[in-house]
């Protein structure tokens, strides 16, 4: 599979510029789409699953035309929208049945025994007979999860969707999407959350004001802030300092004061260790101090 995103251009009727002149390129495996919020990233996931179209450029899904091809797409297709809600009427297992139909499931006995295996991955067996409104905030959202997964779609695109989930149950959905991504599927991650990309995704993209400001590798993006994070020792009397002067990504009661990382060029002045960057630190070095370098591809 591969998807080509061209030129792809979106401004809204009140003369906002969503997205800029878009263009990546996406293979198989999963693609994270990582950037603040209001960064472009829904109004891009909305394009990309034919909800809206664009203002200039294209879309290609295996060299077919996404908006001359928007049903075929679509079968293959499937979406967790940042704001998923279920049929209230519908019991958690009808829900997804429901969805298994739309998405091309006609057999009745493929559509049931795949459900079966879908409550069992995403943990809802136990309450699949109870009404999708009557599940707590973070069932919900894994019932969206397995809507989007339902009946194998070759495109999987799903948008903040460890929203609302507590730790072990995004790390069980993060697993649940690797052991997925070794198929034939792309997968497009589309987040705020820096620890959702970096235990998942080989490919990336930064967003940031509408714009790609990085397109590559997540360790090449973490190469990219090495020797620029310091572990500063920090009395209590320069502890404000230190959160004025600095990009501070951790603070560390200590013994005499504060450990507190920052990412910077220099901290000259301070007493401080370099340590070894991880992708939140190179997400902040990154948009910080790196913003006005052309798109690397």
């Amino acid at each position: 599979m591969n998807i080509s995103i061209q030129n792809l251009t979106k401004i809204y009727n009140n003369g906002h510029h969503a997205l800029k002149s878009i263009n990546i390129e996406i293979e198989n495996g999963m693609f994270g789409l990582l950037g603040a919020n209001g960064a472009g990233k829904s109004t891009l996931m909305r394009i990309l699953v034919s909800l809206m179209k664009p203002s200039s450029g294209k879309v290609l899904v295996n060299g077919m035309d996404l908006m001359k091809n928007r049903q075929s797409i679509r079968a293959l297709t499937g979406y967790l929208p940042q704001d998923f809600s279920a049929f209230p009427k519908l019991k958690t297992w009808e829900f997804l049945d429901y969805s298994a139909r739309l998405g091309g499931l006609k057999s009745k006995q493929a559509r049931l025994s795949a459900i079966d295996e879908m409550l069992e991955e995403v943990g809802l067996y136990e309450v699949r007979e109870r009404y999708a409104n009557k599940l707590s905030g973070g069932m919900k959202r894994r019932l969206g999860i397995a809507q989007a997964l339902i009946g194998e779609p070759k495109i999987i695109i799903v948008d903040e969707p460890t929203t609302g989930l507590d730790p072990d149950e995004r790390i069980r959905f993060r697993n649940l999407l690797s052991k997925i991504s070794g198929r034939d599927v792309i997968i497009i991650l589309s987040t705020h959350i820096v620890g959702d990309i970096s235990s998942s995704c080989h490919h990336m993209a930064l967003l940031k004001n509408g714009n790609v400001v990085y397109n590559g590798s997540p360790h090449d993006l973490v190469g990219q802030a090495k020797g620029k994070v310091w572990r500063i020792e920090a009395s209590h009397e320069q502890f404000d300092e230190v959160n004025v002067n600095f990009n501070v990504i951790s603070t560390i009661p200590s013994t005499k004061g504060w450990e507190i990382d920052v990412v910077a060029d220099t901290v000259n002045g301070y007493t401080a260790n370099l340590i070894d960057p991880n992708l939140e630190h190179a997400y902040v070095y990154y948009m910080e101090h790196k913003q006005e370098q052309p798109e690397i591809i």
